[in-house]
């Protein structure tokens, strides 16, 4: 058996019945669970299932969700994984947001998001309506969850960099419905990471069950009355979940733990979820609150336009891009760059440790404006006016993933999509039968 310490052993022994103790002690030595789940923002189920022909079954924790065989090699240098169709998840860690029941128009927060696979996940279940906000407080994160929310096509998310009482105190009451994924022990991860076997200990649990708790009790502030607030961690330790949730409780009398809602993993404290190997996933514990009183909708505001001197190059760019003005007209300038903003009236941004609000647009080049590579990730094949289409294993898209020159139809000119299968996974810019790349250097392939 896998060399587990024996204080964890101990303490999944007294968490468990004796017959899923013993089933969960045969589950240690067996291959970790992979899976993928796809990004209905950008393509169909089918669409993805046609090319990525190594999908299994559906997981339980999500009707997206597909396992994969552990040992399936290159899956980041899929097509569709570079046109942002799929993102690459743990199947439990689905389990989350399906808890969470988003629905078209919320306002949601995901207070500890990198790298983003809950944060994406809720984005495609607001489907380009409401608000989606990403949080991350370590910055090197940060940045590696604003890169999935671009691949994954995200117009209307906020990705800050802050402190979750900084955040909470500041959006006070501002959202529909708030997910606490916490840092934890990570005791799920035990069977594929040897090192969080290793760094593991009963004293380090605790501890995270204290940080846990602060960043509930942040949390709740920021939800309105009558909200949802989910918690989840990967690990299995009571003092990370049953205790924190527990002394959450006791401290808030205004919010209550109610049914999840789902059929998969076991019960805890009644009406939390946890799961085990035995259940399909490597391990989640997910607890849903409401918060007391009636939830009022937000008003949808109109959005003021921010004047700058070349708005007008700005919008004829967007004219000349896209067949209309699908992600509104929020435009702000930073610098040189143009930022399109989400299609509402934010909250001040100040202070908050705002990355990137909505979709970079483009950069001002001397007397020019140049579409970025985010722009076209979040446009759909129907609403753009220049595009190549390529098969699923044409041979250009592996060079054009390069950084290579890739030979187009002589009609093309100007900037152009690439497009996977109707799926758009960049741009460059065409010219007498050849498009130039602009598929940005930090993401390409060494293939």
């Amino acid at each position: 058996m896998k060399n587990l310490p024996i204080e964890f052993l101990n303490q999944m022994k007294d968490l468990l019945p004796p017959e899923d103790y013993s089933r969960f002690l045969t589950d240690c030595d067996k291959i970790p669970y992979r899976g993928i789940r796809v990004n209905t923002l950008k393509c169909n189920i089918n669409t993805v299932l046609e090319h990525i022909t190594y999908t299994e079954k559906n997981t339980p924790f999500c009707s997206k969700g597909f396992y994969i065989p552990y040992d399936t090699t290159s899956i980041g240098d899929e097509p569709f994984h570079h046109a942002g169709a799929f993102y690459v998840q743990e199947p439990s860690a689905a389990s989350a947001v399906t808890v969470l029941d988003v629905q078209k128009g919320d306002r949601v927060l995901d207070l500890c998001a990198a790298p983003g696979g809950k944060s994406t996940q809720i984005a495609a279940e607001l489907d380009g309506t409401g608000l989606l906000w990403s949080n991350e407080i370590v910055k090197s994160r940060a940045n590696i969850l604003l890169s999935n929310i671009e691949r994954m096509g995200i117009a209307n998310a906020v990705v800050s960099n802050c402190h979750p009482d900084t955040l909470c105190n500041n959006l006070s009451e501002y959202f529909d419905k708030v997910l606490v994924d916490a840092p934890c022990s990570g005791e799920g991860m035990f069977r594929k990471d040897d090192t969080a076997v290793e760094e593991w200990s009963l004293e380090h649990s605790i501890s995270c069950g204290e940080r846990q708790l602060s960043i509930l009790n942040s949390a709740a502030s920021a939800l309105k009355d009558g909200g949802t607030l989910v918690y989840s961690t990967c690990t299995f330790s009571v003092y990370e979940n049953e205790k924190v949730i527990e002394r959450f409780l006791e401290n808030h009398k205004n919010f209550e733990l109610v049914d999840s809602g789902v059929s998969f993993g076991r019960k805890a404290l009644d009406k939390a979820v946890r799961i085990l190997p035995c259940d399909g996933g490597e391990g989640h514990f997910v607890a849903k609150l409401k918060k007391s009183g009636e939830l009022i909708t937000s008003p949808t505001t109109d959005v003021t336009p921010c004047k700058f001197s070349e708005r007008e190059t700005v919008l004829k760019l967007y004219d000349e891009t896209l067949k209309t003005r699908v992600f509104g007209e929020n435009f702000q300038k930073i610098g040189d760059k143009i930022i399109l903003l989400p299609n509402m009236a934010l909250p001040p941004l100040s202070g908050l440790g705002v990355i990137r609000a909505g979709i970079l647009f483009g950069e001002i080049k001397k007397n020019r404006v140049e579409p970025c590579h985010a722009l076209y990730m979040a446009a759909k094949k129907d609403d753009l006016k220049s595009y190549i289409d390529l098969d699923y294993n044409d041979s250009r898209l592996q060079k054009f993933y390069h950084g290579e020159e890739i030979d187009v139809d002589q009609s093309l000119k100007g900037f152009t999509a690439v497009l996977v299968e109707g799926v758009s996974t960049g741009f460059g810019k065409a010219n007498g039968g050849t498009l130039k790349n602009r598929y940005p250097k930090g993401l390409r392939s060494m293939k």
